[in-house]
């Protein structure tokens, strides 16, 4: 009897392990990195001193979240807006994969210290921006890998 299990036991481990490569064969693509696009629509007026935003705080927190490993890669886009509700710029964040999302303020809120000496100097810089722009919404995309 535990022979006839060992042998049913080595069968199901080879089934197993063909079915895994036959769904690695069928599939064409890899999954890759996850990358969260904000749509924002800049204020009249504004587009200099969001970009100068942009310039100083914004890039140094993405530059220290990059240095710890946080995100892959962070880019501004200018975009030419069709009408009025649309966005006239796109910013991007990219993470290595979903899981890098897990406890992201966690990660986070150490830099954010670092960058802003204090609460009230980042809940000035917070509302300086909100009179700048506007988010229109964001949108969480995967890059997909093409075997």
């Amino acid at each position: 009897m535990r022979i006839r299990s060992l042998g049913l036991l080595a069968a199901l481990a080879v089934i197993c392990a063909s079915g895994a490569s036959i769904a690695d064969e069928a599939r064409p693509y890899s999954e890759g990195p996850v990358t969260n696009v904000s749509f924002i629509k800049i204020e009249p007026g504004m587009f200099d001193a969001y970009m100068s935003y942009l310039a100083t705080t914004y890039k140094s927190l993405m530059e220290e979240q990059k240095k710890a490993g946080i995100i892959l890669d962070y880019r501004v886009y200018e975009a030419q807006a069709q009408d009025p509700g649309d966005a006239d710029l796109i910013l991007t964040i990219t993470y290595k994969n979903m899981a890098a999302l897990d406890g992201l303020d966690d990660k986070i809120e150490p830099l954010q210290r670092k960058v802003w000496a204090d609460r009230a100097v980042a809940a000035k810089a917070s509302a300086d921006r909100g009179k700048m722009r506007t988010q229109l919404g964001s949108e969480l995309i995967r890059e997909l890998i093409l075997k």
